[in-house]
């Protein structure tokens, strides 16, 4: 069972960490492939360095921009929820070949997302996954029960709101789309992006003032 962090610091998610995890059977699939692929000489080992190299310079700043422009424009919203590959193309963003749904925070239902077989993930806009979301203990108690595991990064969620789970797949991603803090409504998009997490994008907590100091 994972270690309960501090209700007052949220950033002690290290307790979630397995050390010295062993590699998932699909991540050993994919090194196979690759080495198979270069030895063949259709990649290039320098090809598949930069690849790497160009996702792990995604950020969360990309999903946060989809989800600031969703506040502010009621009809990309909708366009975002119908089709987020379009809609990121339209901010100049390439989330790349897997389909990624995005599902909406309301009064009345919460998301969360996991990968219960692995860490599949929305890397091309949220960067690399946090070392918490692949751990065993998350995968598992997250989708048994999801309200205790999200009051654990200290998000409270009311009994009377339905928390729906959602389980990643290598061709399905999600992203949250949270909804907009009260008392943000003079701010503008530049303003509104530094609000927007990356754990608020996962559905562990919600979006919150930056930390100026």
């Amino acid at each position: 069972m994972m270690q309960d962090p501090s209700p007052h610091n949220h950033h002690e998610h290290e307790t979630f960490v397995d050390n010295h995890q062993p590699l998932t059977d699909y991540q050993l699939l994919t090194l196979a492939i690759q080495e198979l692929l270069i030895e063949k000489g259709i990649v290039t080992a320098t090809a598949v360095r930069e690849t790497i190299e160009a996702m792990d310079a995604r950020s969360p700043a990309l999903g946060a921009k989809m989800v600031v422009r969703a506040w502010l424009d009621s009809n990309y919203k909708a366009r975002l929820l119908t089709d987020c590959k379009t809609a990121a193309w339209e901010l100049g963003i390439d989330i790349g070949s897997s389909r990624v749904v995005v599902v909406e925070n309301t009064p009345q239902v919460h998301n969360v997302i996991v990968c219960t077989l692995c860490s599949c993930y929305p890397r091309m806009i949220l960067g690399l996954p946090p070392d918490w979301y692949k751990n065993k203990a998350y995968r598992s108690r997250v989708v048994r029960e999801p309200r205790a595991v999200i009051a654990e990064f200290g998000t409270i969620i009311p009994d009377h709101v339905e928390i729906r789970v959602h389980d990643s797949t290598a061709e399905m991603r999600y992203l949250v789309l949270p909804q907009r803090p009260e008392g943000t409504e003079e701010l503008d998009e530049e303003a509104l992006v530094s609000w927007v997490t990356r754990d608020s994008m996962i559905g562990v907590s919600f979006p919150k003032q930056p930390n100026l100091n």
